[in-house]
């Protein structure tokens, strides 16, 4: 909490004309008058302010990035590996959406240690960012003061810094914009940010680091899930696929592991809520969502909230690789409302999943290649899942 005096309020209407007017006022206020600039800049940059202060951090000091090792870009590579794959190609597009900006991405990991960052196209003159992006450079508060990447990794919340909101004079050339990465725990994975030096952003760059961080951390949850019935949702179908689309994953006894914001949010639960069964929050069996995964189109549904949402399942392999029932883009026309009904007693998704392929078997004359065919599977997984309860069948 900030114990720093508070002398005078602020006047109600403080006169500036331009955004370094305002930001001078704020720094006259709080460094040298001791007063809480609120109105001025954010609540979460007055805390940063005021964190820094507490550390006995001086405005003046000259900060230097810290040196990299080549042990140190090592163990921070291989510490972040399935981020790095899992962000990969929405990294990539990053990069050449900003390509025509003097914007650089920068994604960092929990502790806030650069693993990734893009090179911009021309040389627009930064002297501070080439220092900032290199992979191993720490860029969380306690490092650098207040920066997006800091406060975002404090708060957990996404964050905008600007110009004269840095805490240190010298790095107050640069305008960022950060957002959070969760992983299936909760927890936050990495955080994205978007730096500019020396001229502010051009476009919203909060909702374009938003966008792509919400896009990076649902790879994410999916690159982390180990044998999870995955449920995507939305209220309309064209949203199935996107970054505004509600994952939530399933374990083995159908409750609920893991969920993205937007799927919360759908659902009326928090984020944090895991463990819930699939029938009290979705309405759904978990024999209907198992079989839902062979379905290549999303099916209209009602929530237990009484939302109607679109929504679809798919098997997610074991190592977490990907899908086992691979879903295409949800068809248009007028669909049929998925039905369901309360079941005596809730099966889990193991059993769901044999009673699937037993009923494909049957369908296939208990041909195994035949009906691995039909699931899109191997004959492997077929045999695995049938062996707990009986004899392999005959291949055919």
């Amino acid at each position: 909490m900030d114990q720093r005096p508070h002398p005078s309020p602020l006047p109600p209407q403080p006169f500036f004309s331009t955004p370094q007017q305002r930001l001078a006022l704020a720094r006259q206020r709080y460094f040298e008058d001791g007063v809480r600039p609120s109105g001025l800049v954010s609540e979460g940059v007055i805390q940063s302010w005021s964190r820094c202060v507490q550390s006995h951090r001086d405005p003046v000091e000259h900060i230097a990035f810290n040196p990299v090792t080549p042990s140190r870009v090592h163990s921070a590579l291989a510490r972040s590996q399935i981020l790095l794959q899992a962000a990969a190609t929405d990294l990539d597009q990053l990069e050449h959406t900003l390509a025509g900006t003097a914007c650089t991405a920068i994604l960092t990991d929990p502790q806030g240690v650069v693993v990734h960052a893009t090179r911009s196209a021309a040389d627009h003159g930064e002297v501070l960012v080439p220092l900032a992006r290199r992979v191993g450079v720490n860029l969380d508060e306690e490092h650098i003061g207040t920066g997006a990447p800091g406060i975002t990794l404090r708060t957990g919340q996404p964050c905008l810094v600007l110009g004269g909101e840095h805490f240190f004079g010298h790095l107050q050339v640069l305008h960022c914009a950060a957002a959070p990465i969760r992983d299936v725990s909760g927890r936050i994975a990495a955080v994205l940010d978007l730096t500019s030096e020396g001229c502010a952003f051009g476009f919203d760059a909060a909702a374009v680091v938003a966008l792509y961080a919400t896009t990076i951390e649902n790879q994410l949850l999916r690159a982390q899930s180990r044998e999870h019935i995955v449920v995507h949702l939305q209220t309309t179908p064209a949203l199935l696929g996107t970054p505004m689309e509600g994952l939530a994953g399933l374990d083995a006894n159908g409750r609920i592991a893991w969920i993205n914001n937007v799927g919360a949010r759908l659902l009326g639960v928090a984020q944090g809520d895991t463990g819930l069964h699939a029938d009290e929050v979705f309405g759904i069996t978990t024999n209907r969502l198992a079989l839902l995964t062979r379905s290549a189109n999303a099916a209209l549904h009602r929530l237990p909230n009484g939302l109607n949402v679109w929504v679809a399942a798919r098997m997610q392999a074991r190592d977490g690789a990907g899908p086992l029932f691979q879903l295409q883009a949800p068809a248009m026309p007028e669909p049929a409302e998925v039905h369901t009904a309360a079941p005596a007693s809730v099966g889990t998704l193991r059993d769901s999943d044999r009673h699937l392929i037993v009923q494909t078997l049957e369908a296939c004359e208990g041909n195994v290649s035949k009906a691995a065919r039909k699931l899109g599977v191997s004959r492997g997984l077929v045999y695995r899942h049938l062996k707990q309860t009986q004899g392999a069948p005959g291949s055919g």
